[in-house]
């Protein structure tokens, strides 16, 4: 008993002297809590000096905490590096071999858990640019595919987000954009330049994906990097976008039809405001948001181009109101380049969020692991 009460009075000091971290006043009014330097957080997944490594994603296994990571050797591009933890992200194995192909990768790779209409569960993983490539694995990351084209189409960050839908087993959409570079072989980028958004849908379970359908198409709003959710009650898609121009905030769209028709984008509040935004639900109902930070157009403070989260509820995404709290999580040493995260929640509602960025002045980017629970926040 005396353990177990240090052990939460020291996550109660921690929590209150984090709370109270100096930092640049934020452009929002809801509490910021700094974890920066909250060392015994930190998992190193992978650093190696002199190599850049960027942009991972995870997926957390049925057992809940078996871990699988991928990124490039490079930024957004390059050799993919695979890792898997088997404790729920506290240490991770040695770079585990892949297929040959792997090493061709042009993009991001992401990571999606998928489960066909006859109940068979695979992982696959996209890797983007001209042509969308795939590979699969059917015992859990043992063993993988090589990568092979989706279909006569690309795109950036594809596929960054993958939901299933209600409209059958094995069904899924995922979403990505571009923006006239990587659609087809022949770029035809316009002027002034257009992104589009596009979702590609699957009725086998991951392993074939239809032609891209265009959700939305501006000049005015660059939106992209798209990260879905789903409501609650399971009867809405929400999904949020990186604004590329920089002259508006991220947007934020709606679809009440499994993603058939969507809403106008509009803004979502500044806190909220960056890129690749990802998602999960805890326990108790909230939503913990991992993204990089970009401050809003006009406004600038120490948060820009950090590693940072948000929590809040569905309902305040709906109703357009800045959450309960952000968080720091890291400071990134240079510009804005990190946090295209992975976020993971074990069984104990442990929080595991994993990104790049240049976390070591005068270092090249490595990954790294945050671990927390919103209990010693709250």
């Amino acid at each position: 008993m005396t353990s177990l009460r240090l052990s939460f009075t020291l996550s109660v000091i921690l929590a209150l002297w984090a709370r109270m971290s100096p930092a640049a006043d934020p452009p929002y009014s809801i509490p910021y809590v700094d974890l920066d330097d909250q060392l015994y957080r930190q998992v190193v997944v992978d650093h190696e000096p002199g190599q850049y490594l960027g942009h991972p994603t995870t997926v957390l296994l049925e057992d809940g905490r078996t871990i699988l990571c991928v990124y490039p050797k490079g930024h957004g591009k390059g050799g993919i590096v695979y890792k898997r933890s088997t404790d729920g992200g506290l240490t991770w194995s040695h770079r585990i071999p892949v297929p040959e192909s792997w090493a061709t990768s042009k993009e991001v790779p992401t990571l999606h858990r998928v489960i066909g209409p006859d109940g068979k569960k695979r992982i696959i993983m996209f890797s983007g640019l001209y042509p969308c490539r795939m590979a699969v694995t059917e015992d859990d990351g043992i063993t993988w595919s090589d990568l092979k084209p989706v279909g006569d189409w690309g795109g950036i960050v594809t596929m960054g987000c993958v939901t299933d839908l209600t409209t059958g087993p094995g069904h899924y959409m995922a979403m990505f954009h571009d923006d006239g570079r990587y659609f087809t072989n022949n770029p035809s980028q316009t002027n002034p330049v257009t992104f589009t958004l596009y979702k590609t849908l699957s009725k086998d379970g991951g392993l074939t994906w239809s032609f891209p359908e265009v959700i939305d198409m501006t000049s005015s709003h660059h939106i992209c990097e798209p990260g879905i959710l789903r409501s609650p009650d399971g009867k809405q898609l929400a999904v949020l976008l990186r604004e590329n121009t920089r002259q508006h905030n991220s947007q934020i769209i709606f679809s009440d039809d499994e993603g058939q028709t969507w809403s106008q984008h509009r803004d979502l509040p500044a806190a909220l405001n960056g890129d690749r935004h990802t998602g999960k639900y805890l326990s108790d109902g909230r939503l913990f948001i991992s993204f990089r930070s970009v401050q809003p157009r006009g406004l600038t403070s120490d948060h820009q181009g950090d590693w940072i989260a948000w929590v809040g509820t569905y309902d305040d995404l709906v109703q357009g109101r800045e959450g309960q709290y952000v968080v720091r999580l890291k400071d990134n040493k240079k510009g804005a380049d990190c946090a295209y995260p992975g976020v993971e929640v074990l069984p104990d509602d442990t929080i595991v969020t994993t990104t790049y960025g240049h976390w070591s002045a005068s270092q090249m980017p490595y990954i790294l692991s945050v671990r927390l629970k919103l209990n010693e926040l709250d």
